[in-house]
């Protein structure tokens, strides 16, 4: 039986409600066993997307593609072999799956690199962060000289709501202030949430579990 899921906030304040997940009947597993235990392709491409509106809180997609639904969040049949607590990323998909055991995860939409931008690999959580601070990289900065160097968290922020950090990298699951571009391939290679979205899955996942980027 599905249950209604909150919608998506178009810019959401400090505390934010995470809504039940929907029950899925279907029975699909998007995943196979090649790719999982290899780790990072390339970790040269770090952060955000490419270009910015004033205020640099505020990311412009190079070719906007309006959604014309928010992507629920709801419990599906899985049967990946992953151990509860894992976090399993479909970057064709476009789905992130927090697994709960006895053949169930939560499915949720995430934005993943754009073309030139995108990796897979094996790693684990190693830092959670509320309405975290960003710094942009030195690769970005190079490729993009106006962006700041700093910025507080904060509904502005490109970084979201909640952030986790992943391996030693660069790379971070992450809320955002653009929930548009949820299901897309737009981020320079972080997987980004909507802000709802990306909070639930923060009071769920530990620090130290592991995270599966599959092609």
């Amino acid at each position: 039986m599905k249950t209604t899921v909150t919608a998506l906030a178009a810019l959401l304040g400090a505390s934010v409600l995470a809504a039940t997940p929907v029950l899925a009947a279907s029975s699909y597993d998007p995943f196979g066993s090649d790719g999982a235990d290899e780790y990072y392709s390339d970790q040269g491409q770090y952060g955000y997307q490419g270009t910015y509106a004033p205020g640099y809180g505020q990311g412009v997609q190079a070719a906007p593609q309006a959604q014309v639904q928010p992507i629920p969040r709801e419990i599906v049949a899985f049967n990946g072999a992953y151990a509860p607590g894992t976090i399993v990323v479909s970057t064709a998909e476009r789905r992130l799956y927090y697994v709960l055991g006895n053949g169930e995860a939560i499915r949720y939409g995430v934005g993943v690199g754009r073309p030139g931008f995108s990796w897979s690999g094996t790693n684990k959580i190693t830092a959670k962060r509320e309405w975290p601070s960003w710094t942009p990289p030195k690769a970005m900065i190079a490729r993009r000289p106006d962006l700041p160097r700093y910025m507080a968290g904060g509904i502005e922020n490109p970084l979201g709501a909640r952030a986790m950090y992943i391996g030693s990298t660069e790379y971070r699951i992450h809320g955002s202030n653009e929930p548009d571009t949820i299901g897309q391939a737009v981020s320079s290679g972080c997987i980004r949430m909507t802000n709802e979205d990306v909070t639930d899955l923060y009071e769920r996942v530990k620090v130290g579990a592991k995270v599966v980027v599959l092609n």
